[in-house]
C-alpha cells in the first residue's frame, strides 16, 4: 500500500463529488486508519446510512485498514501542536500519524493540509 485515504477522500468518492475519480483511481492501492473509518462510518450514519449499508460497503471497497496502535496514537498527541493553528481534528492527525507511521502518501479532500509542513510527509490534495 501507498496510499493512506483521510475520511474526507473516501466521502468525496462515496458522495461522487469533485475529485472522486482521483480516490477511486487510488482505491487499488489505498489503506485507511481504523478511526478513519469510524469518522466515515460516523458521517454516513449521520446521513441516514444503516449500519447494514455501511458494513458491506468497506468490505466491496476491499480497502486494507490499519489500527490506530500506541505508538501510532502518541505520534498522533504529539502533532497537536504542529496541526492546532490549521484546526486539524484527531481523525486528521491520526491519518497523518498512520502514514508516517507505514510511510505512506495521504489522500485527503481537505485543502488546508497542504500548508501542513512536517517532513517525510507526502500529502496529496483532491481540490
Amino acid at each position: 500500500m501507498t496510499t493512506l485515504l483521510d475520511a474526507s477522500a473516501l466521502l468525496a468518492s462515496i458522495n461522487e463529488e469533485r475529485g472522486a475519480d482521483t480516490v477511486d483511481t487510488a482505491l487499488s492501492d489505498a489503506a485507511m486508519s481504523s478511526v478513519n473509518v469510524a469518522e466515515v462510518a460516523s458521517k454516513l450514519s449521520e446521513h441516514g446510512w444503516s449500519p447494514k449499508d455501511i458494513g458491506p460497503l468497506f468490505e466491496q471497497l476491499q480497502l486494507s485498514v490499519i489500527p490506530f496502535d500506541l505508538s501510532t496514537a502518541l505520534r498522533s498527541g504529539q502533532l497537536r501542536q504542529a496541526t492546532k493553528k490549521l484546526g486539524l481534528s484527531l481523525g486528521d492527525r491520526a491519518c497523518i500519524s498512520t502514514a508516517m507511521a507505514h510511510n505512506m502518501n495521504v489522500l485527503t479532500a481537505d485543502k488546508t493540509w497542504s500548508k501542513l509542513e512536517i517532513s517525510g510527509l507526502t500529502i496529496i490534495t483532491l481540490r
